[in-house]
């Protein structure tokens, strides 16, 4: 029960403190005002009074603040293994498939960045940076799949309000 939570609490904390119209995919930047639930986190350290009324904040939501979320995931055919162009096809809609699970994972769970930058005599000689997601989808379902040009696939994926409702209400019954 408590795996559950874990995953409700970082979802509705992104969900409430993202602005309610934005829904990100992978076509769009994110904005500099969405706060993460890593930041969340860091910035109620102060006292635990404080992060119980950040919580009961989010979990006193109602469903009208709740967005849906949708990600879209691309695959290319020709790049895929199998030994027909029809296996070919069917793993480009998988690969799609988890491209766009990924992009609702980084909606929910958040984006972890690390970078590094070497400088010698004042010039860059090596700027590297990797982006890590974790985390647990549930209630995703698919809108669409689509064959985008001759090679490609495109799956659209969404977690609408009566499936974040759940979630939310779920994680109120275990709390």
């Amino acid at each position: 029960m408590k795996k559950s939570f874990s995953f409700i609490l970082p979802l509705a904390a992104t969900i409430m403190l993202s602005s309610c119209g934005h829904v990100m995919t992978s076509e769009t930047t994110p904005q500099a005002s969405i706060i993460t639930p890593a930041e969340l986190a860091a910035s109620d350290q102060d006292t635990p009074t404080s992060s119980l009324n950040s919580v009961r904040e989010i979990f006193d939501a109602n469903a009208e603040n709740i967005p849906t979320l949708t990600a879209v995931g691309y695959a290319v055919v020709s790049s895929q293994p199998g030994q027909s162009d029809a296996q070919r096809r069917l793993m480009a809609i998988r690969s799609a498939r988890m491209a766009a699970m990924r992009d609702l994972a980084e909606q929910i769970h958040g984006l972890q960045v690390d970078s590094s930058t070497t400088v010698i005599d004042l010039m860059v000689q090596n700027d590297t940076f990797r982006g890590i997601v974790s985390g647990t989808i549930r209630g995703a379902r698919t809108v669409r799949i689509n064959p985008t040009g001759a090679d490609t696939y495109e799956i659209v994926l969404e977690i609408d309000r009566e499936m974040i409702n759940y979630l939310i209400d779920t994680g109120r019954r275990v709390a």
